[in-house]
């Protein structure tokens, strides 16, 4: 019997639909060993293997396995029959190798520390170089004034300055202190010329009254004002901390000598007067404006050509005054020849003169006559005619 697919079809009227019937089954059993082949290679490279249920529309959901950690092996703990460690033998326990004890870092690992340190290197500002001092500052040291050095001061319309300093005290050539009361907040160059002031001509001259210079009276120094206090006016020196004003200077032995008191000898107050004049730009005192009468200002204002001031009048001292009425006459004086003279001159008005009596009676009509004889000559004199003239002229 011959059963061949070609024939069945002519033997029997289905036999088309059972050769595409066979056709499917042997595709099938194809592709059911192709899966079973190529699932071993799949999960040995991670890829996920063909599933059977995507073709027929079902795909079961899978519980997610937990994620393992790597744990980092531990050494085996040491047996309790072992001698300690610091009894063991050096020789017992083999030096391990080089290569075995430090295994070579991988290249990857070894560029990974060097990258992250560069950016945190390139992230650090960099710090930055100290400030420098000017001449002024390295020139003004310890062993001329103690005047440490202050942050720089901007305030507004120009207060302030830089290179500030705080002068508390001026060392003399011979190790005294000079305080400055209280401290004086100046610039550095306005601070050095009144340390020179003081070590050069006010400690020679204060030697000689009363054992040298002790103090210097600050009567303001920094302070971010207009000139004489005045609102709007133009910024002062004291705004620049560029001025100080000096009221007087104390002396060892407690004496204190004011620079515009008038007691004070007139020589002194001029030797003071020609010393600021010859090292400071501008000087106001006494005489300058009733804003300067009790102190002397001292700055070093920057002017065109070198231009300077110095306006100070040094008084005379003031006169004394007399008493306004003279004193009482003392009991034990003697008396006065003139007053005695007055009163032995002088007519008793109780006992009339005779011969004054005797007129008045016998010389009445006389005494009438003369009256009535002078009465004209009186009217004349008191009430004179007036002319033609004056009456022209009292009419114009």
């Amino acid at each position: 019997m011959n059963c061949s697919a070609e024939k069945a079809s002519r033997k029997w009227p289905d036999g088309a639909f059972r050769r595409a019937a066979a056709a499917m089954v042997t595709a099938t059993a194809a592709l059911l060993w192709l899966g079973m082949q190529a699932g071993p290679a799949q999960a040995a490279r991670g890829a996920p293997g063909f599933s059977w249920d995507d073709l027929f529309g079902v795909r079961p959901q899978r519980a997610h396995k937990p994620v393992r950690r790597s744990a980092v092996p531990l050494p085996k703990p040491r047996p309790a029959e072992a001698p300690p460690a610091s009894e063991a033998p050096a020789a017992a326990e083999p030096a391990p190798p080089a290569a075995a004890a430090q295994p070579p870092a991988a290249p990857a690992e070894a560029a990974r520390p060097g990258a992250t340190a560069r950016p945190a290197e390139a992230a650090k500002p960099a710090e930055p170089p100290p400030p420098q001092l000017s001449a002024c500052r390295q020139a003004l040291t310890e062993e001329i004034a103690i005047a440490p050095s202050i942050p720089d001061i901007h305030g507004a319309g120009g207060c302030g300055g830089e290179d500030l300093v705080r002068l508390e005290a001026i060392v003399l050539q011979d190790k005294r202190k000079v305080a400055v009361k209280p401290a004086a907040i100046l610039r550095c160059k306005m601070a050095s010329a009144v340390a020179d002031w003081v070590r050069t001509d006010i400690a020679p001259l204060a030697q000689s009254l009363g054992g040298g210079i002790s103090n210097l009276d600050n009567f303001d120094s920094f302070e971010c004002r207009g000139r004489n206090r005045v609102v709007g006016a133009q910024l002062s020196e004291h705004g620049r901390a560029n001025a100080l004003d000096v009221r007087a200077f104390g002396l060892a032995n407690g004496k204190s000598i004011s620079l515009t008191d008038r007691s004070v000898p007139r020589d002194l107050r001029e030797t003071v007067l020609h010393s600021v004049c010859a090292r400071f730009s501008t000087v106001l005192g006494p005489g300058s404006d009733w804003y300067h009468e009790d102190h002397v200002h001292l700055d070093l204002m920057e002017r065109r050509n070198n231009y300077r001031i110095c306006q100070w009048n040094v008084y005379d001292p003031l006169p004394r005054v007399a008493p306004l009425l003279p004193a009482g006459r003392p009991e034990e004086a003697p008396p006065r020849e003139v007053a005695a003279k007055s009163d032995a001159s002088k007519p008793d008005s109780s006992k009339p003169d005779a011969s004054e009596a005797d007129r008045g009676k016998a010389g009445e009509p006389d005494a009438a006559k003369s009256d009535d004889g002078a009465a004209p000559d009186g009217a004349a004199e008191t009430k004179p005619q007036p002319t033609k003239k004056r009456r022209q002229s009292r009419r114009l």
